[in-house]
């Protein structure tokens, strides 16, 4: 009975520290939108040289989640975690020894690269913890939840700071500190035994061979679509919105805060949602939600747009965790550091991507609304996919099987 209690202690303790990881790091990579803006005063830049904040942070999760996310199933959970956070602590906390450009988004890059290893390591870790492919996906749906609150909670500080006088820099510095707290954590707390289902040593091109394997070519194209999705109102919304003039014009300025409020709090609705309907349902009724409320926004223009937009953050929150998280539960155990990491490959590139083809579609056809219309594109795509799924099911009989053979009830 203590043992038993002990463990669950232990794991208690574990999803706490991985629900902090994910909140920390939500503070810098969320908020860069409001220290762009900032950075390109300070340095006199334009607008592509001030977006490497975003895009040198991306890079940086992407190599490290497709070459490095193996560790995890090579050398454990608790090791790749504390490198990840290692590097992620010390980038940040070296944001107050400078003050150079080139400095900074060569932090921002090596960052990044922390947090593809430690966030690679706590979804395997995840998958340890949890007791069947369904806990998973709601324990998914909790951390990204937490994320949320850390998205809503960095932007907050840098505004603050800047209001206070002080530089954004705070951001990362109280990022670094945050860290330092995790580390310790992670140092102290007892990790769960490694499940070893394979007799060959996990390598570095583990991730790439999955890549060709039908879950991860599924979970990995879903991922993309809805992180274009995604993108369209976090990066496009505001821009489209700058010109608008109708009587709910203070609402205008808080469209992304609102978004992202929504998403967090829906994330936890998920939680809920996921205990009582089968995944697949739950992903296609809220991707078909999500398209519908893009259609509405570019058909009946900027006056319903300022509703419509927003209010897909509620049904865009279950869509990622549940994808990802089903995604890593359709492989054994011993690989979900490197299913993790190819699934985190997949979505940092269409962060990147798709708010560049948004963008050179909107500046080549000289309307920002267009970049909302290819949004609504990738959101009918998933909704599709996600259809074909729920028709098809051709993933039940795997997952059936992984809660067989890798979870304990």
């Amino acid at each position: 009975m203590n043992d038993q209690a002990g463990q669950n202690g232990a794991a208690t303790l574990l999803k706490a520290l991985v629900f902090l990881m994910f909140a920390m790091f939500a503070m810098t990579t969320d908020s860069v939108g409001t220290v762009i803006p900032e950075v390109i005063r300070e340095f006199q830049l334009g607008l592509t040289a001030g977006g490497s904040f975003q895009y040198a942070t991306m890079a940086g999760i992407g190599i490290s989640a497709i070459a490095l996310g193996f560790l995890a199933d090579r050398i454990g959970r608790k090791a790749t975690i504390l490198i990840g956070l290692v590097l992620f602590g010390v980038s940040s906390a070296l944001f107050a020894a400078g003050h150079d450009f080139l400095f900074f988004t060569s932090l921002l890059f090596v960052s990044g690269i922390g947090i593809g290893i430690f966030k690679s390591g706590a979804l395997a870790l995840i998958g340890d913890l949890s007791r069947s492919t369904g806990e998973h996906a709601r324990t998914m749906n909790l951390i990204e939840g937490f994320f949320g609150v850390g998205a809503i909670i960095g932007p907050a500080i840098v505004a603050y700071m800047l209001t206070q006088g002080a530089s954004w820099k705070w951001v990362y510095i109280i990022a670094a500190m945050l860290c330092a707290l995790l580390v310790l954590g992670s140092v102290v707390a007892r990790f769960p035994r490694p499940i070893i289902t394979r007799t060959e040593p996990v390598r570095a091109s583990e991730a790439i061979r999955m890549a060709g394997d039908p879950p991860a070519r599924f979970f990995g194209t879903a991922l993309m679509l809805y992180v274009g999705a995604e993108a369209a109102i976090y990066v496009w919304a505001p821009t489209y919105l700058a010109n608008y003039s109708g009587s709910w014009l203070w609402l205008a300025a808080y469209v992304v805060s609102i978004f992202f409020v929504l998403r967090a709090a829906g994330r936890f609705l998920g939680v809920w949602l996921l205990s009582r309907f089968d995944w697949a349902s739950v992903i296609l009724v809220c991707s078909a939600a999500m398209a519908a409320l893009f259609w509405i926004a570019v058909l009946d223009g900027r006056e319903v747009a300022i509703f419509a937009l927003p209010a897909t953050g509620l049904f865009m929150s279950v869509l990622y965790p549940t994808i990802n998280s089903t995604g890593i539960s359709c492989y054994e155990k011993g690989r979900h550091g490197s299913i993790a990491g190819l699934l985190l490959f997949f979505t940092c590139v269409s962060a990147v991507l798709a708010p560049l083809a948004m963008g050179a579609l909107g500046e080549w056809l000289a309307d920002s609304s267009y970049a909302i219309l290819l949004g609504g594109v990738f959101a009918t795509l998933l909704a599709l996919l996600c259809g074909w799924n729920r028709s098809r099911a051709p993933f039940a009989a795997l997952l059936a099987q992984r809660d067989a053979d890798d979870y304990r009830a």
